[in-house]
């Protein structure tokens, strides 16, 4: 008998032991710059015009810089395209008379801070490239929803706030199984979704 009711209680139990966070904001405060930065993994179409022998696509090292043709170890990661565009320029002015370098960024990684992870019970986990406007719908949609083992209404964003990252519950259970649209929260670049194991 006592087996039986501690086998009732036992999930009460270990609701009361989880820990609460408040529901995650359904409005973002400062808007968030659109301009992209390349990041490491990004791959870079590099065209200079009149100079088809120095123009090529090549990757961003993890470390975050590029080797080009008469350029070597130049820092992409953080640039915008056109930022970037202009420091070869200038680093290429010493060898072509006024060069004009057009940046295309293709196969978007962007840097680690712009970036949305998903781990724990997500059927993909993974790093997503932050797009405008992107909510939590959107990385569901990214990462083919969740598992059957998740508990999806436990499910948290980590979010960086200054110093101090702050954490907040979201509901995907009530959005992707109920289609509870209150449940679609805005996302920012650098946040975390933590989607747990339901306990049984």
């Amino acid at each position: 008998m006592r087996f039986l009711l501690a086998f009732l209680f036992l999930p009460l139990l270990l609701e009361g032991c989880a820990t609460s966070y408040p529901p995650a904001p359904t409005r973002i405060g400062a808007p968030y710059s659109n301009n992209y930065l390349i990041g490491p993994g990004d791959n870079l179409n590099i065209v200079v015009w009149h100079n088809t022998e120095i123009s090529e696509t090549i990757p961003v090292r993890p470390d975050g810089k590029i080797s080009a043709p008469l350029v070597e170890d130049m820092v992409a990661a953080g640039k915008t395209p056109t930022q970037l565009a202009r420091d070869l320029e200038k680093a290429l002015s010493k060898y072509i008379l006024s060069p004009i370098v057009t940046v295309v960024v293709t196969g978007f990684s962007g840097p680690y801070d712009q970036q949305i992870r998903v781990i724990g019970q997500a059927a993909k986990p993974q790093a997503l490239q932050y797009r405008d406007d992107m909510t939590l719908m959107d990385v569901m949609i990214a990462v083919g929803g969740i598992t059957e083992f998740a508990a999806g209404n436990r499910a948290t964003i980590l979010r960086r706030a200054g110093k101090t990252p702050k954490q907040y519950s979201v509901r995907l259970d009530d959005l992707m199984k109920d289609g509870d649209i209150s449940a679609n929260v805005p996302m920012q670049p650098g946040d975390v979704l933590i989607i747990p194991e339901s306990y049984f």
